[in-house]
């Protein structure tokens, strides 16, 4: 009996069910913070591995997007850009949508994806994706850097931009995009575990959403018929706030911007408890 007591008394981890529906384990989180670091190194060095552009491409993507969009929807259509050049409109609600659409495109099917990984061996699955939303968080870091160069362009040439101290909120406004699309990323990837359509519907349905955003045209240039479905839209309020802050134009409100972070907080907690329950048996119907 001694002997089993010390054979046990060696191991230094116990694993054990989940008491609580909302129970995160950040102290276990913490504890697997290497393989956080890991996970983070492999999704942003293997994304654009044995490609001869490499990192060069998170610059690509957002130039030729924004150039795309401001020559159909500004050049032809003819569309409003609330008086700011229309590259800079553009790649300010490109930069800030891509951030979202890419946390919420990549945790969609954390289970589905790493099915393998999870079978095998066990850690906190919620490393996973938020290593996601850590090694997007790069990626925007990139594309604001991007962002930053354009606008000093302007603002040294002819234009008179207006940026003020609402540009204060932008750590906010990043950590409201990632939690965001983290939370409805779990959500989602908890129910493709059993509908896989849902995949699917989350890679064009991303891609419709953005134009019911103000990526596409202000706030201040919908019709008022429609103005309040966009509204409806959380990222509207971060994206409003976004442009507001650096450019000065937009129809920026606290309240839209509160709107958005309690969509935030509850979609989160909603995914994180989905997520949870989820993770204890979806190895039965993956």
């Amino acid at each position: 009996m001694e002997a089993l007591a010390d054979e046990t008394a060696t191991y230094a981890h116990s694993i054990t069910p989940q008491t609580s529906l909302f129970d995160l384990r950040l102290g276990e989180i913490w504890q697997y913070r290497d393989l956080l670091v890991l996970f983070v190194r492999r999704d942003f060095v293997a994304k654009y591995k044995q490609t001869i552009l490499g990192p060069i491409w998170f610059f690509i993507q957002p130039i030729f997007q924004t150039a795309v969009l401001a020559i159909v929807f500004s050049g032809m259509a003819g569309l409003s850009t609330d008086g700011v050049p229309p590259i800079l409109f553009y790649l300010a609600g490109v930069t800030a949508w891509n951030y979202f659409a890419n946390c919420l495109r990549t945790t969609s099917n954390t289970f589905t994806a790493n099915a393998a990984l999870f079978g095998k061996v066990y850690f906190p699955r919620a490393v996973m994706p938020l290593s996601v939303i850590i090694s997007n968080l790069i990626q925007f870091g990139i594309g604001l850097v991007l962002f930053l160069l354009m606008y000093a362009f302007y603002a040294f040439g002819t234009y008179n931009l207006h940026p003020n101290s609402t540009i204060l909120l932008m750590p906010l406004l990043v950590v409201m995009m990632g939690f965001m699309g983290l939370g409805l990323g779990m959500l989602v990837s908890a129910m493709t575990t059993r509908y896989r359509d849902l995949q699917y519907l989350v890679e064009f349905g991303v891609q419709l959403l953005m134009y019911a955003t103000p990526v596409i045209l202000p706030l201040s240039a919908v019709p008022e018929k429609y103005k309040f479905i966009m509204t409806l839209n959380p990222m509207t309020g971060v994206i409003e706030a976004f442009k507001y802050g650096f450019l000065g134009t937009g129809a920026f409100s606290g309240s839209l911007l509160t709107y958005s972070a309690s969509f935030t907080v509850i979609v989160f907690v909603i995914g994180l408890a989905i997520f949870n329950r989820t993770e204890k048996n979806f190895m039965d119907t993956v």
